[in-house]
């Protein structure tokens, strides 16, 4: 059966802008009230607001919440209970560039940083939820990539924290599913937002899209969209599943793509 979201409690961070804002676009469309953290006044709460009053969804409750600072996730909680008495949906989506250029680059800190906010809220929001409510949400979900598997430029401390993310997903559906909790991970490649051009630089869409097909991008309201079907109800037999949402393209990049077009892209 279908999960009536209207008026429930959707806790996104990172919401402010790409997949974080998209997805809660996504569930405000069915009517939750989703709350957006970010940190440092990194958003536009006007322009955010007016994005949802102009589809008429309920508005989003923003707040500042840095999500390695435990004071921080201690306060939006409380700001969530004076309106709910339970979090439906947790989406861990905060993920923290830190590039590297090669082995001499590797800092213990850069990695310690990385997991600090691209893995462990994961675990912090949950048990926050919990001992605030008294009970877990219902849905949790990471937003992963594919650089555990494969490899991209830059991208190994992104990569690594993402990893230990998937693992927490599988472990936390083994010890939290009995209570009726869903924990799974989305995966997503080539998504056009701020954080992809920060890792990968300027030209990465004119290149990507020439050699990989631009078919093949990724926008974040598909993404926004693939989450909230997680929590759906409709798909509660997945459980400590990682699921890879990007049209297929792991399949199709390969070389073989590049001899098929080869003519047209001048090879």
């Amino acid at each position: 059966m279908r999960n009536d979201l209207r008026g429930k409690a959707v806790i996104i961070t990172g919401g402010t802008k790409g997949i974080g804002l998209a997805t809660g676009m996504s569930f405000a469309r069915e009517g939750a009230h989703v709350y957006l953290t970010h940190k440092w006044s990194s958003a536009d709460n006007a322009e955010i607001l007016q994005k949802f009053e102009d589809f008429d969804a309920p508005a989003p409750t923003i707040v500042e919440a840095d999500v390695k600072e435990d004071e921080d996730t201690r306060a939006l909680m409380d700001i969530i209970a004076k309106d709910h008495d339970s979090v439906e949906a947790f989406i861990s989506n905060v993920c923290i560039v830190q590039p590297a250029r090669g082995v001499e680059s590797y800092r213990k800190r850069s990695l310690l940083k990385s997991l600090e906010y691209s893995s462990w809220p994961m675990v912090a929001y949950t048990q926050a939820i919990k001992k605030t409510f008294k009970k877990y949400p219902r849905y949790v979900v990471g937003v992963s990539s594919d650089g555990p598997d494969n490899y991209f430029v830059n991208y190994e401390f992104v990569a690594a924290s993402k990893a230990v993310m998937e693992t927490f997903c599988r472990y936390m559906a083994k010890h939290l599913g009995p209570e009726g909790v869903n924990v799974n991970v989305v995966r997503s490649r080539n998504v056009l937002t701020d954080a992809v051009y920060e890792i990968f630089g300027d030209d990465y869409k004119t290149f990507v899209g020439k050699y990989a097909g631009e078919e093949y991008f990724m926008h974040p309201e598909e993404v926004g969209d693939a989450i909230l079907a997680v929590c759906s109800g409709m798909m509660d037999a997945m459980n400590g599943q990682v699921i890879m949402v990007d049209k297929g393209i792991a399949f199709a990049d390969t070389l073989m793509r590049l001899l098929e077009h080869r003519e047209e892209l001048g090879l």
